[in-house]
C-alpha cells in the first residue's frame, strides 16, 4: 500500500508535527542517519512513544510521494486517539453498561475500519487497539469506517493485557472470539462487556486469551474453518446486542 495523505515528509515538517502535538503512529528513519536534526526528531519520537523503524533509502523512497524525505518520513494518525477513560465516560453519559471492542493485533486497515463501523452501529462505546504490531488510524481506516470514526472513540494502548486487568476493576467481563470456545448462543453476554477480536491469521494471542472470562465460537457449516476478522466481530457484536435487547 502506498501512503500519501497522512504521511509527513522532511525533517522540518516532522519536527513541527511533533511540536504542534500531532499524533504520529510510526516514524521511518534512514538507517545509520544520526545527525543533529534527526537526533532531535528521535528525541521527540521517544517522548511521544512513537514506534521507530530504521529503514533503507528504498523504503523511504517508496513511502514518499515526492522523494524529498531527507531521510525521515512520519505516519500520522488520520484522527486523534482517545483515552480508555473517554470510552468509559461515554458509557456513563449514556447510562449504559460499557460495551467495548478490544482488537488484538488487527493489521489490515480495511478490517479495522469495518470493525469500527460495526462497533458504532452496534452501540459500542469505543474501540481499543494495541500500539505495536497493529494498524493505526490511517486514511484507509478512516475511509472504510464510513464516518464512524467521527463518533466512536478509539484508544491506543501499550499493553492489551494490562488494559484488560484495569477494565476488570471497572466491572467488565471479557469474551474473545475462539473457534474452540463455547457456542456463542450459550453464553451470557449481558452487562458490562469487552469483545476481543484477534489477529487475522493467528487469532487472539495466548496471553490475552488467558485473561478472558469466556471464549465464544461462531457456528459454521461450510467447508472452511474461519471468518474474516471484521465479519466475526460483527456476528459476535450483534449477539451481544440481541442479548442486551432481550
Amino acid at each position: 500500500m502506498r501512503y500519501n495523505e497522512f504521511m509527513i515528509e522532511g525533517r522540518n515538517a516532522v519536527i513541527e508535527a511533533y511540536r504542534s502535538g500531532k499524533t504520529i503512529d510510526k516514524l521511518y528513519v534512514l538507517d545509520g542517519c544520526k545527525d543533529g536534526p534527526v537526533m532531535t526528531i528521535l528525541r521527540e519520537a521517544k517522548k511521544a512513544g512513537t514506534i521507530i523503524n530504521y529503514v533503507p533509502k528504498e523504503k523511504l523512497d517508496y513511502l514518499s510521494s515526492n522523494g524529498h524525505h531527507q531521510g525521515v518520513v512520519a505516519s500520522a494518525a488520520a484522527y486523534e486517539y482517545a483515552e480508555v477513560e473517554d470510552i468509559l465516560n461515554a458509557a456513563k453519559e449514556k447510562g449504559e453498561p460499557p460495551f467495548i471492542f478490544i482488537l488484538d493485533g488487527i493489521e489490515d486497515p480495511h478490517n479495522l475500519g469495518a470493525i469500527i463501523r460495526t462497533a458504532n452501529l452496534a452501540g459500542a462505546h469505543g474501540v481499543i487497539i494495541p500500539k505495536h504490531r497493529a494498524v493505526g488510524l490511517t486514511a484507509t481506516v478512516a475511509k472504510t469506517s464510513a464516518g464512524a470514526l467521527n463518533y466512536t472513540p478509539v484508544a491506543k494502548v501499550t499493553n492489551i493485557g494490562n488494559t484488560i486487568d484495569g477494565l476488570k476493576k471497572e466491572g467488565l467481563w471479557f469474551v474473545c472470539a475462539d473457534m474452540d470456545g463455547d457456542l456463542m448462543y450459550r453464553l451470557n453476554l449481558k452487562g458490562p462487556i469487552g469483545l476481543i477480536i484477534g489477529n487475522e491469521g493467528d487469532g487472539v494471542s495466548r496471553l490475552v486469551k488467558e485473561k478472558c472470562d469466556m471464549a465464544a465460537a461462531i457456528p459454521m457449516k461450510g467447508n472452511i474453518d474461519s471468518l474474516n476478522a471484521s465479519v466475526a466481530a460483527g456476528v459476535l457484536a450483534y449477539e451481544i446486542v440481541r442479548q442486551r435487547l432481550s
